[in-house]
């Protein structure tokens, strides 16, 4: 439920900025959409493909760029990106939720531990050994903090977050509900199964201890059930404002550069390093070993197999078709190699046949 909090349209661009055009008294306690926005809310417009939206809204203002604002006679405050704006807007109205400072009862802290004093700590969080919590971190319940981990100032842990033994997370980071963070890497050597112990199998997998680490950096924010493993001698390593959706996966020994944006059901194997400033759509998957240059976006669904280094927009997947004609086009790339065969027999033989006559 959004907030009852009560601001003009005056009162919103004292705080963000932006031209207002219209009533600057109307009155916003809430945002939302342009197709089901109400009295009292405010939507933004972004795009000429939503102009039948904005012709229909009952929003009370709209937040839109200087070269859109005649289509509208609604109120609104014109600025340079409306989305970032609308983004705002909603922060303001929605101020974060401030948890009570103090330990609650049914917490475990080990006593080699330093809390500072402004911590909140929920109800049955487990804190290991030399744990650091910097000032108005927050963890939630049912939270677990294994030993030597250091959080910053400002982090906020929400339920059921597991934080793995030596893992550094740094100032002003958001994890939310159950991702797990420093978690063993998949590392293991196949080896000959001298032991013989079963007798269908000539090798064995031996696993490799996982020393490495993983440090977040400051600013980052880490989606529900996303897992983060840990390095198998090297740190794992998630820079500065880099923001990971849902259900992520990120295997051992990997680096996420500064300000990328990663959605839900990505993974991303072993070993990769991923540019700054990269946007990598939902259910992408990355193999190992491979380097990502900054500024690139790669879009949802995609198979990555070889390194990218160069800025761009890269996909790699194939379009939907009704089943049956996914099944002949499947059938047909099956043959491919096959065909670019005949074609080149096909060339050599004509230009034969063209040398001939000449």
């Amino acid at each position: 439920m959004q907030s009852q909090l009560m601001l003009t349209l005056q009162q919103i661009a004292e705080h963000l900025g932006g031209q207002i055009s219209g009533n600057a008294e109307t009155q916003i306690h809430r945002v939302g959409s342009l197709a089901l926005g109400q009295s009292g809310a405010i939507a933004f417009f972004n795009d000429n493909k939503y102009k039948s939206q904005l012709e229909k809204t009952a929003a009370s203002a709209v937040i839109i760029r200087a070269e859109h604002a005649a289509l509208t006679k609604l109120p609104k405050i014109i600025t340079d990106n409306p989305y970032a704006y609308f983004a705002k807007v909603s922060q303001l109205l929605n101020p974060k939720y401030v948890a009570s400072q103090g330990v609650h009862a049914s917490a475990i802290v080990d006593a080699s531990s330093e809390i500072a004093a402004t911590c909140s700590i929920g109800a049955n969080v487990v804190i290991a050994a030399n744990v650091t919590l910097g000032h108005n971190t927050v963890i939630g319940a049912s939270c677990v903090i294994e030993g030597n981990v250091s959080i910053g100032d400002n982090t906020v842990l929400e339920a059921n977050v597991t934080i793995k033994h030596g893992s550094l997370i740094g100032q002003n980071c958001h994890l939310f509900s159950g991702c797990v963070i420093g978690n063993d890497g998949f590392g293991y050597a196949e080896q000959a199964n001298t032991e013989h112990t079963s007798a269908n199998s000539n090798s064995t997998w031996l696993k490799i201890p996982q020393v490495g680490r993983v440090i977040i950096h400051n600013f980052v924010d880490i989606g529900a059930n996303t897992t983060i493993d840990r390095g198998t001698i090297d740190d794992t390593v998630i820079e500065e404002g880099v923001k990971l959706d849902n259900l992520i996966q990120i295997a051992h020994n990997c680096r996420i550069g500064a300000h990328t944006v990663i959605a839900g059901c990505t993974g991303i194997a072993g070993s990769a390093i991923i540019g700054k400033h990269c946007k990598i759509g939902g259910a992408a998957m990355i193999l190992g070993h491979l380097s990502i240059a900054d500024e690139v976006t790669i879009s949802p669904g995609s198979m990555i197999m070889r390194s990218i280094n160069k800025a761009g927009t890269y996909t790699a997947l194939m379009p939907s078709q009704a089943h049956e004609d996914w099944l002949k086009t499947a059938a047909n790339i099956r043959h491919l190699s096959h065909l670019t065969d005949k074609i080149k027999a096909l060339e050599i033989s004509l230009a034969k046949l063209t040398a001939d006559k000449t």
